[in-house]
């Protein structure tokens, strides 16, 4: 187990990659409280990662079984708030079967179910919600700025999920997913500062100003 640390940014980051498509799961920290972004596949991991820290919200990003496979599992040993959208919570507590597309996973209660524009306080952060669809239907990312963390110089945040990746973007042609939603969504997040750093789910971290003159160029 190798805990990876992002730097510059205004909150405490870091990440594990879990399972056969090397999803990050990050541990984001503001000193004050800790939420896990996405559990892919061994909460037994995630818990050595924490080396004892208590774990206040679990965040899944979407309904896809690579960012909720060890959710339930990470619930039942740690008491913590599990959040995902309204939209995509269904599938991913058992309301609503699985999409075709996706692989089978343990159903996990979703304690809080965000909207669009919502601000979700954990510790001292307060989050804003994006719902962006276009990789499904529901997916969401979250945008801190310094205000809200612990490290003011340090850099705004966009956890990203599968909507946003370094020089590219989530799938669009899986059950729910929409190439025109997915363009919608870049559009929205454009409108974010260069320096904001980009959590995506798979691959490396980048910038919006990076995207900014390659994948909204291309797709926005």
């Amino acid at each position: 187990m190798s805990l990876r640390v992002v730097k510059k940014t205004c909150v405490d980051v870091c990440f594990l990659v879990q399972g056969m498509l090397e999803n990050n799961v990050y541990f984001i920290s503001d000193g004050e409280a800790t939420m896990v972004v996405d559990p892919s596949s061994d909460a037994e991991e995630i818990m050595r990662a924490l080396d004892g820290r208590e774990l206040d919200a679990i965040v899944l990003t979407h309904c896809h079984s690579d960012h909720v496979g060890a959710a339930a599992d990470l619930r039942r040993l740690t008491g913590a708030t599990v959040i995902a959208s309204k939209i995509d919570a269904p599938e991913i507590c058992g309301e609503k079967p699985i999409s075709r597309d996706n692989w089978k996973f343990k159903a996990c209660p979703v304690d809080f179910r965000a909207e669009d524009g919502d601000v979700v306080e954990i510790g001292n952060m307060a989050w804003k919600v994006m719902v962006t669809p276009g990789h499904t239907k529901g997916g969401m990312c979250w945008y801190l700025v310094p205000q809200f963390g612990n490290h003011e110089s340090g850099a705004p945040v966009l956890i990203s999920g599968d909507t946003l990746f370094e020089g590219s973007v989530g799938r669009t042609d899986f059950e729910g997913g929409s190439m025109k939603e997915m363009r919608a969504s870049l559009r929205k997040l454009a409108f974010l500062p260069d320096e904001t750093i980009v959590l995506p789910g798979h691959g490396r971290q980048t910038t919006i100003g990076a995207e900014r003159s390659r994948t909204f160029a291309q797709w926005a």
